[in-house]
């Protein structure tokens, strides 16, 4: 069948790129927030485990409460987007970073700052999935995988910015549990910060319409035409709407039963590929070095400072390679950049488990670094987060935004969203149970051979979807399932 969509692409992006690149740009600042929201608890643990007296278990779980509220917010918000559409959905998730951000500076025990946590983790579940998703149901095939790695790109972003803020205010404070401004503390202000791009995300909201595959579904077709003939795409319009019509279920809003196939009553077998792709992403071990950066680095023997300053670096180190895999996926394809990836986290997840399990024992931290080993551990710590920034961060989130069916594509986000994070909740929990048993070396060769498990996932089950419509790779999926 003739590519309707393709062609309509072209066109798009030699028309209205610009209109395109601006509305990407307004849903990825829900992946900045993402980031933020992710990486702010990063230099507060200590102040709030101080200003509210708890315990090792609670404080623990005043980190992991944001991810069990984000595996519930990335499994409904799919099947709340296919029911009020994309756009309402994110305006709701942007309330809910607001009421987070505020009550977690305001919190004054860890009941009600586990209850803004949970609030804030289910609207990053939320954006986790709904961002890539609206991305990729507005952007022209020829460019979907930058655009689509804008929410990865602005997750980096966000996580540097939450980094950096932490930082800058600890250092003008003395420290996260001093006085800042107003007479409140200040790791207080480093949650309220969120409020002002919370905001802004709330308003550029406002002003985004509606997915055009959402309208479609919905049987609002003149609403949907309206918003392809602003995407610069009027001369096929009707003949688009068609071929999104053709991959849908007729007269019937996609469903969280949808992902089941009719024919054999068995999981699409897709969606055990995203939920692959979702699992294998967390169990490399990435945010063990984001929640528990300044934790890592103190066992590994650096000072505090030494070590927010460290998370500062790490995360200009991801920024600057999530613009290469912006500069590389519509190049050089996906499947590519996946198994390049696994490959060099592998190994530098290989060579710090070495550097760990050879260092000395002692000193306040357990470890005593010698020689170079506390250069070779941190230049391999960037290394690794350098391989995940330019494939695996990225490139999931734009596979599990286009490769599922239109059909399907909410529930299945959904499903794979609740387990990435899940998977996400079960590494960060685990984590300091690994390093107070088994130690730093054993716990990193664990993640370094999911490595490897995820180079084989790879090689037997990722199809390329580079430069391919939705429409097309909906019929071929249909086709041969």
């Amino acid at each position: 069948m003739k590519d309707a969509g393709l062609a309509s692409d072209t066109q798009a992006t030699q028309g209205n790129l610009g209109r395109i690149f601006l509305l990407s740009f307004a849903a990825a600042l829900g992946g900045f927030l993402f980031g933020f929201d992710s990486g702010v608890i990063n230099g507060t643990v200590e102040a709030i485990q101080d200003d509210f007296g708890a315990g090792e278990v609670v404080t623990g779980f005043n980190v992991a409460s944001m991810l069990l509220g984000s595996a519930v917010g990335a499994f409904f918000a799919g099947n709340l987007a296919d029911k009020i559409g994309r756009r309402p959905t994110l305006i709701i998730t942007a309330l809910a970073f607001m009421v987070s951000a505020w009550g977690s500076g305001a919190s004054d025990g860890s009941v009600p700052f586990i209850a803004a946590r949970l609030i804030g983790g289910l609207a990053v579940g939320a954006a986790s999935i709904l961002t890539p998703a609206y991305i990729s149901e507005i952007a022209p095939s020829s460019i979907r995988g930058r655009l689509a790695t804008l929410q990865q790109l602005m997750i980096v972003v966000g996580l540097f910015l939450a980094f950096l803020n932490n930082y800058l205010i600890a250092q003008a404070s003395g420290s996260a549990s001093n006085a800042f401004w107003y007479g409140f503390d200040a790791w207080q202000w480093m949650y309220w910060i969120e409020l002002v791009p919370a905001g802004v995300f709330f308003f550029a909201l406002l002003a985004i319409p509606e997915s055009p595959r959402y309208l479609v579904a919905a049987n609002r077709e003149e609403e949907a035409a309206s918003v392809l003939e602003s995407l610069g795409i009027a001369s096929s319009v009707k003949e688009k709407i068609a071929d999104i019509r053709s991959t849908l279920k007729e007269k019937r809003r996609p469903s969280i039963a949808d992902v089941i196939q009719e024919h054999t009553g068995r999981i699409h077998p897709l969606l055990w590929v995203g939920i692959g792709l979702a699992s294998l992403q967390q169990f490399t071990g990435i945010n063990v070095v984001f929640y528990y950066g300044g934790t890592l680095w103190q066992a590994a023997g650096f000072t505090e400072a030494s070590a927010l300053l460290t998370n500062v670096v790490s995360g200009s180190v991801n920024v600057v390679f999530t613009l290469v895999a912006i500069a590389l996926i519509d190049r050089v394809g996906r499947r590519p950049l996946l198994l390049v990836g696994s490959i060099g986290q592998a190994l530098m997840l290989g060579t710090m488990a070495y550097v760990f399990a050879t260092a000395a024992q002692g000193g306040a931290s357990g470890i005593e670094m010698q020689g170079n080993q506390g250069v070779v551990a941190l230049v391999a710590a960037n290394a690794y987060i350098a391989f995940f920034a330019f494939s695996w961060g990225p490139v999931m989130w734009v596979m599990l935004g286009e490769m599922f069916p239109n059909r399907l594509r909410g529930a299945a986000l959904s499903i794979c969203g609740l387990v990435q994070w899940l998977s996400n909740f079960l590494v960060t929990w685990t984590f300091p149970i690994l390093l107070g048993s088994i130690g730093l070396g054993i716990s990193y060769g664990i993640y370094a051979g999911f490595g490897i498990i995820a180079f084989v996932f790879v090689k037997l089950f990722i199809e390329e979807t580079k430069g391919r419509s939705l429409e097309d790779m909906s019929r071929e999926v249909e086709a041969t399932s």
